[in-house]
């Protein structure tokens, strides 16, 4: 609702002669917070004059304040967009634009940009080709790491206040739960959010310690993005320092979970993939669902306020309320994907390079690693390091050994995904029987499970292996067992494609992470989308 004072002002800036300059068309758009007159080739935006908890613009001088501020932060990400802020004044009979009289409203003055350039225009016009997804990535990247961070910005960007607006935001959700949100569904998202705050404290905590914290854009949105001039990134948030400092990832799940609405989600795979060759910040992972939640929850109450609002237009009720719903069953489908425990199984030929991807993914996802070759010794109450010479497929490696090191090893996955957390399993799953039974044991406690199977050429594992034979060991594989055991190595064919990942172990350990991960980030959330899907339908 607008004040009889704005109510005037609104008046004033609908008839063309109020501007000084030609006015090629003239459009007047409103959200819950501001007014915003486009005419042709300038765009001004005046702040309503209310209280809404999270931000104040009930005195002049505060929305000349936040005016100012919008036009400061603004020019971080856009160039010769944001012109300046001019005052409205009223001279005792009419309403001037930088006219005469005495400033009683302030506007920001922005150069207009095409509608036809803005990023949710082209993509549906089918314009944005993967050069540009690619340019997009870079300048977010480059905008993430040159924005600034600090200890007040840690401190206001940390767990505690990452919970407290989770927690606000929820409250300020409530009363809309019955009318325009699913009570269920709410009450899922909300258990799911804060059990995921609860048990990755270290996680959030992890993330100010590496400076992964910054004065974000807060309110990323393709609406927000244009192709024109190179890119121009619009409309940050700065009205609320709390919403804006944050984990990058924030920033970035805002725009995927943007692009998985508007029905673009390759696109938002080829953002992401393109933005973590740009940063090498695979730990984002771990958090980006957990983001995208709070983001579409964010959405969706922001339509309760419109909502609210407009309860006699019956057309817009009803296109808010389908969007409202929507934003909630994304939100809800992250939460699904970020409760659900994982299994990976990182398995190949012995020296295929399995245990130290294991270990770097072990550090970045913080799960435990299971090794089959330490269940295996400990079974047979053996020393993890001992060298264990037997004849191929006999002693501990005959066939009835290892189906009881494998039934062991499923057994403690099992515990461990009772109890909620994902885990990792280091072995060779030569044969289509062990990977059936990791399958069943995912599927029986609704886990999801992606096979990561390493591979190398010949000569590099021949290398490794002899490397191996003068080093101690926990594995007892050598060079001359190589040949017996590709014999029994069974393809991968009975593993859906949706949860198998070829890895070559020649590239890089960071290169080999960066492919995993962002596999396995889509593989995942493909999984826990068709079993939520299914128990839907049951």
């Amino acid at each position: 609702m607008l004040d009889h004072h704005q109510e005037k002002i609104l008046a004033a800036l609908a008839r063309p002669d109020f501007y000084p300059h030609a006015v090629k068309a003239l459009k007047l758009h409103q959200t819950h917070i501001s007014i915003v007159a486009l005419t042709g080739s300038y765009a001004y935006k005046v702040k309503k004059a209310v209280n809404l908890e999270f931000l104040d613009f009930t005195s002049l001088a505060r929305r000349k304040y936040y005016c100012r501020r919008e036009v400061i932060l603004n020019r971080r990400a856009s160039a010769g967009v944001y012109l300046g802020v001019v005052p409205i004044t009223f001279d005792g009979d009419r309403y001037h634009l930088a006219g005469a009289g005495k400033p009683v409203e302030y506007a920001v003055k922005m150069r207009q940009l095409p509608d036809k350039l803005a990023m949710l225009q082209l993509l549906r016009r089918g314009n944005l080709d993967r050069n540009a997804v690619a340019k997009l990535a870079r300048v977010l990247a480059q905008f993430h790491q040159s924005a600034s961070t600090d200890g007040a910005i840690d401190s206001i960007g940390g767990w505690s206040t990452i919970k407290t607006n989770v927690e606000e935001n929820f409250r300020q959700t409530e009363p809309f739960v019955g009318d325009f949100i699913d009570l269920h569904m709410f009450q899922i998202i909300k258990a799911a959010t804060r059990s995921f705050l609860m048990r990755h404290k270290p996680l959030f905590d992890r993330r100010v310690k590496q400076k992964k914290i910054r004065d974000c854009h807060g309110d990323l949105r393709t609406e927000h993005i244009y192709f024109a001039d190179g890119i121009q990134i619009i409309d940050c948030i700065e009205f609320n320092d709390r919403f804006r400092y944050s984990d990058i990832t924030s920033d970035l799940a805002f725009l995927t979970m943007d692009l998985d609405y508007e029905d673009y989600p390759l696109v938002a795979q080829e953002l992401l993939s393109n933005y973590l060759l740009d940063t090498k910040d695979e730990e984002l992972l771990l958090l980006l669902d957990f983001y995208k939640c709070y983001r579409a929850c964010i959405r969706a109450k922001v339509n309760c306020f419109y909502l609210q609002a407009c309860r006699a237009a019956t057309g817009r009720r009803k296109k808010l309320l389908a969007q409202t719903r929507r934003y909630l069953d994304l939100a809800y489908r992250y939460a699904v994907q970020f409760t659900r425990p994982g299994i990976w199984v990182v398995c190949g030929l012995p020296a295929a390079g399995k245990t130290s991807l294991a270990g770097a993914l072990s550090r970045i996802l913080g799960v435990r690693i299971l090794h089959s070759d330490v269940v295996r010794k400990q079974l047979f109450g053996l020393p993890p390091d001992s060298h264990h010479v037997v004849p191929f497929a006999e002693g501990i490696y005959s066939e009835q050994s290892t189906a009881l090191v494998y039934g062991k090893l499923l057994m403690m996955a099992q515990e461990e995904i009772k109890k909620g957390d994902s885990i990792i399993l280091d072995a060779t799953f030569a044969r289509c029987h062990q990977r059936d039974e990791a399958l069943r044991l995912a599927r029986d406690l609704d886990a999801n499970i992606v096979f990561v199977e390493c591979t190398a050429s010949d000569k590099t594992i021949a290398h490794r292996l002899s490397i191996r034979g003068a080093s101690p060991s926990v594995s007892d594989a050598r060079r001359h067992h190589l040949g017996q055991i590709r014999k029994r190595f069974e393809p991968f064919t009975d593993v859906p494609a949706e949860m198998h990942i070829g890895i070559n172990t020649e590239i890089s350990l960071p290169e080999c992470l960066q492919q995993i991960l962002s596999h396995d980030y889509v593989m995942l959330a493909h999984q826990a989308t068709a079993a939520m899907e299914s128990r839907a339908i049951q």
